[in-house]
């Protein structure tokens, strides 16, 4: 099976930043993004990037995240500055071999970050 490793996660107090980091393993991702996922609430959708651009961030984030990745495409990164509170959710890592239309497109999965903003 195809293995995706977040890490990168932790506490911090609002205003701050963090790096997540996905490293992938094997054959070469069409695709690589991120999701989040807060206690009660839905998976929501925070960024992606294909092998040649970004897709739209969502809202939320947009103007204070920023996703890239590396020259050999096997690792992600989502680097998260002026965190807020209402960031504190599970990051998870996701990804997908063919081009994504939408985003329930993403076939595989990491096991997630915990990312807390303290006020």
């Amino acid at each position: 099976q195809v293995q995706l490793v977040e890490s990168g996660g932790g506490r911090v107090q609002a205003g701050g930043s963090l790096r997540l980091s996905c490293a992938a393993s094997g054959r070469i991702f069409n695709t690589m993004g991120w999701f989040r996922q807060a206690p009660g609430k839905e998976r929501e959708f925070v960024a992606g990037i294909g092998r040649i651009g970004v897709i739209p961030y969502a809202d939320s984030v947009k103007g204070r995240f920023a996703i890239s990745r590396d020259s050999a495409m096997h690792t992600v990164y989502l680097q998260m500055n002026n965190l807020k509170p209402e960031d504190t959710a599970v990051y998870y890592c996701a990804a997908s071999y063919s081009v994504v239309v939408n985003t329930t497109s993403y076939n595989y999965w990491g096991q997630g970050t915990q990312v807390t903003v303290s006020s």
